[in-house]
């Protein structure tokens, strides 16, 4: 059994800032321009182009950028958008703490948006668990490949599977106060509100 959430909007976040706002030339740029800034500077950017997916599951959520200032720049737009997609996880992860009664210690990554550093940073941040992402970032490919390898006998058995992909992980550990924290997911929460109800 397992338990799944759904994001709507994550990596094609960073496609949005690129393709149609032309706030970043290329996906990798987003992490280095997040980190031309100390923290989101009270900017939240609600990524909900197509309504929120879990926990909220709401269809009439749409995107939002919210507590733009003078002060506000181009990284703390791209530090927003990195950080939403931590926030929606983290709603998500607290729901399925809720569902099963299990208290996660570790959360294991993949896929494009793991390249960021930066973005994995924050999730560790506002998760205040672990955040381990292997060297070989597509798991969905490596696990095919190794079903394949399996079927024709390349590996005896699963057993020898246990050590794919094992070596040369990255750890990331929350480096922020709990108040911070707290302070962060009540913005996150403002800002959630502010994006319902406009369809």
């Amino acid at each position: 059994y397992a338990l799944e959430g759904s994001i709507a909007v994550a990596g094609s976040a960073i496609q949005w800032l690129r393709d149609k706002i032309g706030l970043i030339f290329s996906a990798a740029e987003i992490g280095f321009l997040a980190d031309t800034v100390e923290d989101n500077g009270g900017v939240y950017f609600v990524t909900a182009f197509s309504g929120l997916f879990a926990p909220y599951w709401r269809d009439d959520a749409r995107g939002a950028i919210v507590g733009l200032t003078q002060y506000a720049t181009r990284g703390h737009i791209a530090r927003a958008t990195l950080e939403s997609v931590c926030y929606q996880t983290r709603a998500i992860l607290d729901a399925m703490r809720k569902d099963s009664g299990t208290e996660l210690r570790r959360l294991r990554v993949d896929g494009g948006l793991t390249n960021s550093n930066q973005a994995m940073q924050i999730q560790a941040d506002i998760l205040n668990i672990e955040v381990v992402r292997p060297e070989m970032r597509e798991t969905t490919a490596l696990g095919a490949a190794l079903a394949a390898g399996l079927a024709v006998g390349i590996w005896k058995d699963e057993h020898e599977l246990r050590q794919v992909a094992q070596s040369n992980v990255a750890a990331f550990w929350s480096r922020i106060t709990d108040e911070k924290r707290d302070e962060m997911l009540k913005g996150w929460d403002k800002a959630v509100q502010r994006s319902l109800d406009w369809a």
